[in-house]
């Protein structure tokens, strides 16, 4: 059962004497909680990092350079000065590895001595692409998850693993999604069994018959390097079949679903708490407002309109945006691994939704109107050091109205140009093929992201509302695990602190 009551005093703590494993540390909310973790308990015992690399000392490299050297770490280096390189040599090792293979890719000693040391693990490791390919996807998303859990069976210490996962496993169904568990072999569409293990071998057979295929036609390095692509292709095909075929829209969500079942099935009596975030933006509070890394869906439309290169966009501006500051996510995770520490055979894993639509929706119109705002009073400056006009944007509320514009304004003309190029012997091919390549893009962005720009679910949130009622909020050190989306003025947030924070890291 979880804690009656908790306290930033509490939070920090829990984490002291402590050593924990985090993977996907190099993304945008993994640099958050280590950041976080460090700042607030700086007597944490170890944070191990597994990053990909060949060597310890290239991990190392790479956690120096993608994570430590960020701005977000700007707060942590102040507090400690010239000793912070000291306290990160300290307290923060690199480990060279990855998640999709067995033993996390360490050798068996340095895995059996890093097993009797970890108290916590925290999977946020993931490829959040939507249109990955379905064999990577797959390893990443699932057999990672599979990989963790039968380490963290070896780890005696183990009192917490945080599984990092998405509020859209649920899939695009509307009305109140609950905070539950994916069963075994549920599946979003009536009449479909998701079998795991199923899917696993298709993609394992597919593969090696696009590599037999394309083998027999190598003759060449050019023709090996397009087989290749063909692959990787027909790899990403796939899993937006299967996703669709079982009712998810894209490969990554479906992949996700399928981490949680598969860490459902394997926990057996390992402490575990699934924590599910919807699309997570810029740190609101501390320690850098604005801070941000990789470009979300919104941040196209903010992007696009801050270049006034995007003259319409999909959407409708009555639809709620489920969106949540990366820092929230983080106290949530922190609180919940604190309230459910060595909670050892829990009959049910507790599942966190970390979103805002229920408790305090934001839609598409105020996230448009901040932005309208915004640039008004801060005006762009193009490259020729003259204003870039702010202009209107049309919205299409519905995908076949989006399809009649695209087709009137952009696939006739290619069509035109075609035939024209086709009459002068191909004097505009290189013209034709360059636009008819970006407009394919464009309807394949459409096709994959569409489903979220009319998505009308709302995620029920009463477990994360359970939390927070435990949280006392009574000291400036208690704000510090804020996570309640009911404190959050939108407007003021997108115009003051997103917007801002898109423009400066994305905007580079």
């Amino acid at each position: 059962m979880m804690c009656d009551s908790m306290d930033a005093s509490r939070i920090v703590g829990y984490f002291k004497g402590k050593s924990i494993l985090i993977t996907g540390s190099t993304g945008f909310l993994g640099k958050i909680v280590v950041e976080k973790i460090l700042r607030v308990q700086p007597d944490a015992n170890k944070i191990y990092l597994l990053v990909r690399g060949t060597t310890d000392a290239s991990a190392q490299e790479r956690v120096q350079q993608e994570v430590i050297d960020t701005e977000l770490f700007g707060l942590l280096r102040e507090k400690h000065g010239n000793g912070f390189q000291h306290f990160i040599h300290e307290k923060v090792v690199a480990l060279a590895g990855d998640i999709v293979y067995e033993n996390l890719g360490l050798e068996a000693p340095i895995l059996k001595e890093l097993a009797k040391k970890i108290d916590i693990i925290i999977n946020i490791a993931a490829t959040t692409n939507f249109y990955e390919r379905y064999d990577v996807s797959l390893d990443v998303n699932v057999m990672g998850v599979k990989h963790l859990c039968e380490f963290a069976k070896q780890c005696p210490m183990l009192k917490m693993f945080m599984q990092v996962s998405s509020a859209y496993v649920s899939g695009g169904r509307e009305g109140l999604l609950l905070e539950k568990p994916i069963e075994p072999g549920e599946s979003l569409r009536e009449g479909t069994y998701l079998d795991i293990d199923a899917e696993l071998q298709l993609v394992r057979e597919a593969k090696k018959q696009l590599i037999i295929n394309n083998n027999s036609s190598c003759d060449d390095d050019e023709t090996h390097n397009n087989n290749k692509t063909e692959i990787r292709k027909a790899m990403k095909e796939l899993g937006l079949q299967r996703a669709r075929h079982h009712g998810w829209s894209n490969t990554y969500v479906f992949t996700k679903a399928m981490g949680e079942v598969l860490l459902g099935q394997l926990r057996g009596d390992i402490p575990v708490v699934i924590m599910r975030p919807s699309v997570i933006t810029s740190v609101r509070s501390d320690p850098l407002p604005g801070w941000m890394q990789g470009t979300r869906t919104i941040d196209t439309l903010i992007i696009g309109y801050a270049k006034q290169n995007l003259s319409c966009f999909l959407g409708d501006l009555s639809v709620v945006v489920d969106v949540i500051p990366g820092d929230m996510v983080a106290n949530a995770i922190m609180a919940a691994m604190v309230a459910h520490s060595e909670e050892k055979g829990a009959q049910v894993v507790p599942v966190y939704h970390v979103t805002s639509s229920l408790r305090n929706p934001a839609t598409y119109a105020v996230l448009y109107e901040s932005g309208r705002r915004h640039f008004y009073e801060n005006p762009r400056v193009g490259k020729d050091g003259k204003v870039i006009p702010t202009r209107e944007m049309r919205f299409f509320t519905t995908i076949a109205r989006f399809n009649l514009y695209m087709f009137l304004t952009f696939k006739l003309p290619l069509e035109i140009l075609h035939l024209v190029n086709m009459l002068l012997c191909g004097l505009f091919s290189r013209l034709y093929n360059d636009l008819n390549r970006k407009y394919k893009f464009v309807m394949h962005l459409v096709d994959v992201y569409g489903p979220f720009a009319f998505f009308n679910g709302r995620f029920d949130d009463m477990n994360l509302e359970r939390l927070r009622l435990t949280m006392a909020m009574k000291t400036p050190e208690d704000q510090m695990f804020n996570f309640d989306p009911k404190t959050i003025d939108w407007d003021d947030y997108f115009t003051k602190i997103h917007i801002p924070g898109v423009l400066k890291y994305l905007c580079k």
